[in-house]
């Protein structure tokens, strides 16, 4: 962990000085100073103390970078193509495990020629068009607006049965990083 970039790097960007960081909380200078080298490593009783002169909470300073915010520009997006029908996918952002994309299902394409299954759950919801949707033995058409969910180990499928191009927003958990295509 880089806990002490961290705290430097938070105190510069709040322009406050180790000064006034050993003020509040109490350290000594030559501590901070090796704190924010990384030569070592704070209790966190003294992490907490650090935390509060800083105005952050303690569970922030120990996350580590990949568990931090992350965004995506609109026009940052990475586009894929999906499928046999090359579905387009923007993908708009995604964690170690949750994944969100908008889907575009031109007039009658589909997931798939066939349900398929994989792992995870997944949540949609319908931006623009309608589409039918069937999972195992359910199945149902939606609007814009509307939303399902299911668990993605049964076989699924999601098909445009409008005129126009439909638009889902889909979101997929799975329990292991995975970076295959799960549409």
């Amino acid at each position: 962990m880089d806990i002490g970039t961290t705290i430097r790097t938070i105190r510069k960007r709040k322009s406050i000085t180790i000064a006034q960081i050993c003020e509040t909380t109490g350290l000594s200078q030559g501590f901070m100073s090796q704190v924010e080298t990384n030569k070592t490593s704070p209790s966190i009783a003294t992490l907490e103390n650090i935390a509060q002169a800083l105005h952050v909470p303690l569970a922030y300073l120990l996350l580590k970078k990949d568990e931090r915010m992350s965004f995506v520009r609109k026009d940052e997006r990475k586009i894929t193509t999906s499928g046999p029908e090359k579905l387009k996918v923007e993908h708009l952002s995604s964690t170690k495990n949750v994944k969100m994309m908008l889907v575009e299902f031109p007039p009658g394409a589909s997931t798939g020629a066939a349900p398929h299954a994989h792992e995870g759950e997944e949540v949609h919801i319908v931006i623009k068009g309608s589409v039918y949707a069937v999972q195992g033995e359910d199945a149902a058409e939606f609007e814009e607006g509307d939303s399902f969910s299911w668990n993605a180990c049964t076989p699924h499928l999601v098909r445009n049965i409008g005129e126009d191009t439909a638009i889902v927003l889909i979101s997929i958990y799975t329990e292991n990083e995975n970076g295959q295509d799960l549409i």
